[in-house]
Order: structure tokens, then C-alpha cells, then sequence
């Protein structure tokens, strides 16, 4: 068995099925997706994260229709779906149309008059992963309406918009941290997101130039923000906030936290305090190029997901264990946790070794073939046609 490379594939031949699907385009759209580089399930505790936008992207083609109808197909799915622009409300549709329906329904509320429109979206950003397919495709599909509706709006605005759709339509709870990279990241930075204050500020991503690769390994564990863990980890989380009298866990001292008379309420607020701390860390260690540094900040991570948070699984302690005994720096999972990816700094001149020596361990435990993908970091939402 070998680790299957995931490509992110060519823009324009995407963009060029997409049209050629539609009678007078106007335009494809593309809302990457993302590797978060440290900072987990701190972005609803008004944390600090830093995620990098990955090359793999979903892609939005629009064209406007004469009536009230919001048409959506989808490459990967076999039956389109339709709904009247005026009833979507929460809980009127489900499954993966839900997302783009909920960026309708967020744009709408914002006062913006939408158009009826057909879509067609083609997602490249492995779902399930933990790389935030749904914002992904959430934020390509939002400039796509915007562009159908013929108005330009500021990328924040559009953040706290697709954040709205993802969680009041779509059920799904999320930060804001995926959509805030989907629409504000740039080539070879990742962004340091505040979101106490809704501060953002670019941090030179460069680790070719010490001789490193970032790896993402796709374990294809199950992964979905709706199921029920990532709730269930956000309301311990407030509820920790709660019992220590403070707004958010940004406020948390790590000698109050300890003084949680509840095992999991402690753990679970321990992992929120010290992994914003790991958060600055990384920051001044990539700005000193200390990237052994990183690498331990990146391993101290994972243990706290894995121990404290518990989110980690067989699949994604295996790929951190394995890369970290072959050669890499440092290694975490990333995203929501529960299955989905992991990321690794490894050696370039290490990095097949790494890929095979993951490989046989999932062929050995008789787990699917994971998947590699390269991750440059790279451009946020943007028209590519």
C-alpha cells in the first residue's frame, strides 16, 4: 500500500467543466481550503489560531435565473437540489445544499436583494478531512451570489455572513476560523486570527526555506463538525467559562482553570488556555526561524487534543507517532478533531519515507490508504473564470 497524493487539480479545466454546464456564466468562483497550523477549538473561546490556506479549493460557477428558484448541483452528488430563495429558514434544508442555502439566506438577512440563480459546484477539498470542506465551499459560493447579485462586499462582512449560514442553516457551530482563512489568507503567510478583537495579521510561512515540507495526511477517518463532538466540546467550554465567572476562556488563568472541581470541565478549559499560549509561542519561534521550536509546540499540541480534549483518534495518534518517529520536526492533528488530518513538518529529503513508513502502518492495521496532500500556503476566495 502507498499513501495516495490528493491533487488539488487545474483551475481552469475546473472552471471550464463548470461553465460549460451553465447557459450565460457569469464567472467561477474558488474558496480554498485549510490547514490550521496550531490554535485548536480556541476560535469560539475568543482565542488566537494560525491557519494557512491550502491550494485545494471548491469551485462555484453561477448564472442568474429569471424567478425566485436557487437551483444547486453538485459534481459529487447525483440529484440537484432547489429551493425558492424566500423559504429558506433554518431547518428547510438539509444535508450539503443546506451550506449554500445558508449563505442565500445570511446575504438576504444582511439586506442584499439576491437574484434566483443556478449553481454548480465542484469541491476539491477532501470531505471529512478536518481541512473545512464546508467553508470552502460556503465562501466560494458566497462570492459567486455576490457577484450574481452585483454587489461587492467587504471580506469581513462576508466572514460573519458565511459563519451565519454555517451555523443557523447548515447546524454546524463553527469559530469562524475556516471561514476567516477561506476569504483573508495569502501565498507563503499564515494568519494569526484574534478573535477576541477580530484582529488579523500575516506571519511569513516559509518552512522550504529551512529545508522542511509541510505534509497533510488525509487518514479518511470519519469526520463531520455536525455530529454531535464539536457541540458537545463548545458547551464544555462555556460551561467552564461559567463556573470561573469569566466571558470567555481567553480570560482563564491556568491556576484558575486547575481550580475546576470537574475532571472534564478542567481538562477540557487546561487545553483551551495553554493551546492559546502555544499559539503566541509559534508565532515568536517563526519570526526567530526556530523551527525545532515549532516542532515541539506542534507535538505539545497534539498530546493536549489527544489527552485533554480528547478528539484525537487511532488513526490520527498513528500518523502523528509514525512521522514524528521517521524524521519530522513536529506533528499534530488538525481541524475539529474525531478523524479528518493530520500535518507534519517534516525533512523535504524525508518526505517518501515518511509517506511509506505511514502507509504500511495503515496497511498494517487494515485501514484504507490515507492520503497525502501538498500544502503550500496559499490564496484565499478569488474568481478564477
Amino acid at each position: 500500500m502507498r499513501a495516495e497524493r490528493v491533487e488539488s487539480g487545474d483551475p481552469a479545466a475546473i472552471a471550464t467543466g463548470l461553465t460549460d454546464r451553465l447557459t450565460d456564466p457569469l464567472g467561477v468562483f474558488a474558496a480554498p481550503g485549510r490547514a490550521n497550523l496550531i490554535g485548536e477549538h480556541t476560535d469560539y473561546n475568543a482565542g488566537l489560531c494560525l491557519p494557512i490556506a491550502l491550494p485545494h479549493a471548491t469551485y462555484a460557477a453561477v448564472a442568474r435565473r429569471d424567478d425566485d428558484v436557487l437551483r444547486v448541483e453538485s459534481v459529487q452528488q447525483t440529484q440537484p437540489v432547489e429551493v425558492r430563495l424566500s423559504a429558506i429558514t433554518p431547518g428547510s434544508v438539509s444535508g450539503w445544499a443546506s451550506y449554500v442555502a445558508g449563505v442565500a439566506w445570511a446575504l438576504r438577512e444582511d439586506g442584499h436583494r439576491l437574484p434566483g440563480m443556478q449553481l454548480v459546484v465542484d469541491g476539491r477539498v477532501p470531505l471529512g478531512s478536518g481541512l473545512s470542506s464546508s467553508a470552502a465551499l460556503i465562501c466560494s459560493t458566497a462570492l459567486a451570489m455576490c457577484a450574481a447579485a452585483g454587489v461587492d462586499v467587504d471580506r469581513r462582512s462576508l466572514v460573519r455572513a458565511t459563519m451565519r449560514a454555517e451555523s443557523e442553516i447548515a447546524g454546524a457551530p463553527t469559530g469562524g476560523l475556516d471561514q476567516t482563512i477561506a476569504l483573508l489568507g495569502e501565498p507563503d503567510h499564515a494568519l494569526l486570527i484574534d478573535f477576541r478583537d477580530q484582529q488579523t495579521r500575516q506571519v511569513p510561512w516559509r518552512p522550504a526555506d529551512a529545508g522542511l515540507t509541510l505534509l497533510v495526511v488525509d487518514t479518511r477517518a470519519t469526520h463531520a463538525h455536525s455530529d454531535g463532538g464539536y457541540g458537545q466540546r463548545r458547551a464544555d467550554c462555556e460551561e467552564a467559562a461559567q463556573v470561573l465567572g469569566v466571558p470567555s476562556l481567553r480570560e482563564a488563568t491556568p491556576d484558575q482553570v486547575e481550580s475546576l472541581d470537574d475532571d472534564r470541565l478542567r481538562r477540557r478549559a487546561r487545553h483551551v488556555v495553554s493551546e492559546i499560549g502555544r499559539v503566541e509561542d509559534t508565532v515568536a519561534a517563526l519570526e526567530a526561524d526556530d523551527w525545532s521550536e515549532v516542532g515541539r509546540l506542534f507535538a505539545a499540541s497534539h498530546t493536549s487534543m489527544r489527552d485533554d480534549f480528547e478528539i484525537s483518534c487511532e488513526e490520527l495518534d498513528a500518523v502523528v507517532d509514525t512521522a514524528s518517529t521517521h524524521g519530522a520536526v513536529g506533528a499534530r492533528m488538525t481541524g475539529g478533531g474525531f478523524g479528518g488530518s493530520a500535518i507534519a513538518l517534516v525533512p523535504t529529503d524525508r518526505m517518501a519515507k515518511v509517506c511509506d513508513e505511514i502507509a504500511a502502518v495503515f496497511a498494517a492495521r487494515g485501514w484504507a490508504a490515507p492520503g497525502v496532500l501538498p500544502a503550500p500556503a496559499s490564496a484565499s476566495a478569488r474568481q478564477v473564470s
